[in-house]
């Protein structure tokens, strides 16, 4: 058995509408034997995962799964419910799995669902590992591999500040993108997203942050305003810490200049020896120490987002409360046995430490961790009341003065920040500071942690995490751009650049992906053929994009699923016989259904564009929740006809005129002999390009007049619509450049063509190795009927095919159409066939090459005009010098 390939799917896919892991296994020599049929497989497999008896499986009832392996299944469901398993293992409670034939008769993907993606795909690996060494007879250390992957899955997810204000963008339907490993996300698409980095946002003024972080500057700020804050110095010296705390007054607290998350600080400090021993441990974190009066009350964080106070929380530092019989060693032991602590910030509460800091603080109440406290002794392990050194809050928002409030507000405002948290130190927070009442605020941090406000051990729990989201996307603002994705077998291109275009006309900033790169505007940032969903999170994660259309090809969908959520509007052009037998994808039926995804991610108010003409549409539309606007050749379409019957939105043809009916009545669009793509009516795939455009455009609101102003100016030269029915004019001939690579991208075209007044019909003419042979003759077939004189050539890169395989094939088609021996040369790379056609091109020849490079064979052409400029003549070569096999 051999693992071949684990491919998470993060956004919506093939198999599902939530993210899966997808893992591809070849069962090899146990492809027919049955679990029950492995000596010892199902008592080990339960004995090392005894949860898989709580599995329903098909059957639908606990134990469903263990009835399947006593009867006999195969290792490929077995591994779905394995991996499925250790997630559960690892806290992740998942029900969805499936496993699927893909190839060679022995080769399975088995699909599963995750909510972690560390986790979902470790899974998958070690389910794997499990099933060998239980076939293998070999031992598998199950506990150890489980916390590797904890640990893994710890180091990567988002921190608890992140993770709640991402919930709470996705209760609102914003979509998010992590833009990094950390804390690094984006909220929305385009021109409307925001981006955060935990609690600070992209409205967050690096100034801001900068003097948050820098304790002294801040004080010295604040108490310009009148703020009441500690008075201190800053020292880099024991002689000087000392010097300062007599200056200041006893007693005093000491802390890192520039320190986080109370790190380094100590409180209370009384005697010299104290301030000593306090200012190593704070040098231990900065170069630079501070030094400050130490104000008595209670410690409390009040949370500010966009000059309004939020939440307010009492903290209380660590402790532990003594039962008479245990050590605080000890204790310290069984209350980190607390579920709600955790490493770090991975649970509510932090785990207690016994360090430096909690050695000091022991000491100064003359105790240390081997003393035994009294029942109900509590015994404090920190001054500081931060919850990542242990510390807990009790919720007290209700409590707050206004006027604490408005010191808050301000002190936030005079520093500059939109979120900020605020430590004050204060008697009774239920009045304002005064003589009687002696508070100050202590610092103000950039970027203050919220899981306090929203898993206080006690009290209301506070959703700060919402009030960020609504301080970032205010009711009624937008958070994402209009998105249209293009999918079909041919045409996607053209559609998509005509969509750009109108849109364009509209003046808005387009972000487009296509199999020519991916372009803002007319500038192309991205060059290659980017249909992928790496390729639309480009395109969606650049802040000038105010509208966004996405070619969504095949394998992007098949092998990595949408690069987006929701759609505004989908296009599926067609379903045509393309890549079958590739990724799975044997019949038009499954190419159908791969193809509906796009139309099946539409928004609610969105609209799926179908093609009325083809005979794959129902199968789609049945798989669609949404609207749905058809497009049609011919008004009387079937579809059509009963579509406007029920107040449906369609496109469609008539008296070469396009319309749009709109559910209640028609309008004329244009005259399709006056779209430059359509070459006067004759290029009929381009008219249908035009509607699905037209049908899209309709879709999002764009005026008829600005669609028709759009179309009438799209061409088909390399500037408007690269290496689509690209035409250059020479004196004598003229050459045409098209993408066709397919049985209908050949057959459409060339029928365009025959409606043109041409001459003699050259073709340079190949198809992509990984096509079947029948496709492949069904080609050469379809050359042969139209060219008069055909130049066979083949892609470079053969896609496992062998040297001049695809190009007898083609040959041999070609012969199937009545072409005879001496209307054929085969001439292998495609530059050199082209440059033989043109070198040996007739007077009133039209020359067609369906390329594979584009960018060589323009380079050529350029090559060709320029040297007619110069009066040069192409030296006539006869046709029997020039026939041959093989690479110049």
């Amino acid at each position: 058995m051999n693992l071949k390939n684990i491919r998470v799917y993060s956004g919506r896919n093939i198999y599902s509408h939530w993210p899966v892991v997808r893992v591809d296994i070849d069962l090899e020599e146990y492809v027919g034997i049955p679990s029950c049929d492995i000596n010892g497989f199902n008592e080990k497999l339960l004995f090392l995962l005894p949860g898989l008896q709580r599995h329903k499986c098909s059957l639908g009832y606990e134990g469903g799964f263990c009835e399947r392996l006593e009867r006999g299944t195969y290792l490929a469901h077995i591994l779905e419910h394995v991996a499925l398993e250790i997630q559960y293992l690892l806290g992740y409670d998942l029900k969805f799995g499936k496993a699927r034939y893909l190839e060679n008769e022995t080769v399975y993907c088995v699909v599963y669902s995750f909510i972690d993606e560390v986790a979902g795909y470790e899974s998958g690996k070690l389910a794997f590992d499990l099933l060998m060494s239980i076939i293998e007879g070999t031992e598998l250390n199950l506990q150890h591999r489980l916390q590797l992957i904890q640990s893994q899955i710890k180091a990567s997810k988002l921190g608890p500040s992140t993770a709640a204000i991402v919930e709470e963008a996705r209760k609102k339907n914003i979509p998010v993108s992590r833009l990094d490993d950390c804390s690094l996300v984006q909220l929305g698409y385009g021109k409307h997203a925001r981006k955060i980095e935990a609690t600070i946002t992209d409205r967050t003024s690096c100034i801001a942050v900068d003097i948050a972080c820098d304790k002294e500057l801040t004080k010295k700020i604040l108490s310009n305003f009148n703020i009441p804050v500690p008075e201190g110095r800053v020292v880099m010296e024991r002689e000087e810490a000392i010097q300062a705390a007599e200056w200041v007054g006893y007693p005093v607290v000491i802390k890192p200049h520039n320190g986080n998350q109370g790190k380094g600080v100590s409180l209370d400090l009384r005697t010299s020896e104290e301030v000593d021993k306090a200012f190593k441990i704070a040098k231990g974190y900065s170069e630079k120490v501070i030094v400050e009066r130490y104000i008595e009350g209670k410690h409390y964080r009040i949370a500010v987002v966009g000059e309004k106070v939020v939440a307010v929380a009492e903290r209380l530092a660590a402790h532990v409360i003594g039962n008479g019989g245990n050590t605080i060693k000890e204790l310290i032991s069984l209350e980190n046995q607390n579920p709600l602590r955790g490493d770090g910030h991975e649970k509510p509460l932090t785990k207690l430490k016994i360090d430096d800091v909690t050695r000091l603080i022991l000491e100064k109440q003359s105790i240390n961790i081997d003393y035994v406290p009294k029942k109900d002794e509590v015994v404090y392990l920190r001054e500081n009341a931060n919850l990542s050194t242990g510390g807990i809050a009790i919720d007290v928002t209700d409590d707050l003065h206004p006027d604490n409030a408005r010191l808050a507000i301000n002190a936030a405002r005079i520093i500059g920040l939109d979120v900020a948290g605020l430590d004050l130190t204060i008697k009774d927070l239920s009045f304002p500071i005064s003589d009687a009442n002696p508070g100050a605020i202590i610092e103000i941090n950039a970027c203050p942690g919220i899981r306090m406000h929203h898993y206080p051990s006690v009290g209301k729990s506070r959703n700060v995490a919402k009030e960020i989201v609504n301080l970032l996307f205010p009711e009624g603002s937008e958070y994402t751009i209009p998105i249209i994705s293009v999918t079909g077998t041919n045409g996607k291109t053209t559609t998509s650049r005509m969509l750009s275009k109108i849109l364009q006309e509209k003046d808005l900033v387009v972000g487009m992906t296509s199999t020519g790169g991916v372009y803002v505007q007319d500038e192309l940032i991205m060059p290659g053929d980017t249909t992928g969903p790496k390729s639309a999170q480009t395109v969606l994660l650049d802040n000038r994009v105010e509208a966004a259309v996405l070619e969504t090809a095949r394998g992007g969908i098949v092998n990595r699923g949408l690069g987006y959520d929701l759609a505004d509007i989908g296009i599926v052009t067609n379903i045509g016989d393309d890549h079958l037998g590739v990724d799975g994808i044997n019949t038009l039926e499954d190419m159908a259904d791969v193809k509906a995804l796009v139309v099946e991610a539409i928004k609610d108010d969105g609209y799926a564009v179908l093609n009325a003409d083809d005979p794959y549409t129902p199968r789609i539309a049945e798989r669609i929740m949404c609207s749905t606007i058809y497009f049609a050749n011919d008004f009387m379409n079937e579809t059509i006809q009963q579509h406007i019957k029920a107040g449906g939105k369609a496109v469609y043809l008539k008296s070469n005129h396009i319309y749009i009916y709109d559910g209640a009545k028609e309008f004329k669009v244009m005259d399709i002999k006056k779209i430059p793509a359509t070459f006067n009516g004759a290029l009929m795939h381009n008219v249908e390009n035009s509607m699905a455009a037209v049908a899209g455009a309709f879709g999002i609101g764009v005026e008829v007049s600005v669609i028709k102003s759009a179309l009438e100016k799209f061409k088909t030269d390399i500037e408007t619509n690269p290496g689509r029915f690209n035409v250059f004019d020479f004196a004598q001939y003229r050459v045409i450049i098209d993408y066709g690579h397919n049985i209908d991208g050949y057959t459409k075209v060339l029928e365009g063509l025959k409606e043109m007044s041409i001459g003699r019909l050259v073709g340079v003419i190949g198809v992509p190795g990984d096509r079947s042979d029948i496709s492949i003759l069904k080609v050469g077939e379809i050359a042969g009927k139209y060219f008069d004189y055909v130049y066979i050539k083949e892609d470079q890169d053969l896609r496992g095919r062998m040297p001049e395989e695809v190009a007898k094939l083609m040959k041999k088609g070609c012969q199937m159409a009545g072409l005879t021996e001496d209307k054929m040369i085969i001439k292998l790379w495609e530059v050199d066939a082209l440059r033989l056609a043109m070198e040996n091109a007739q007077e009133g020849d039209t020359i067609i090459v369906f390329y594979e490079e584009y960018a060589p064979l323009v380079e050529l052409i350029k090559d060709f005009q320029e040297n007619c400029k110069k009066g040069f003549e192409p030296i006539e070569l006869p046709v029997a010098r020039a026939v041959g096999v093989g690479k110049a």
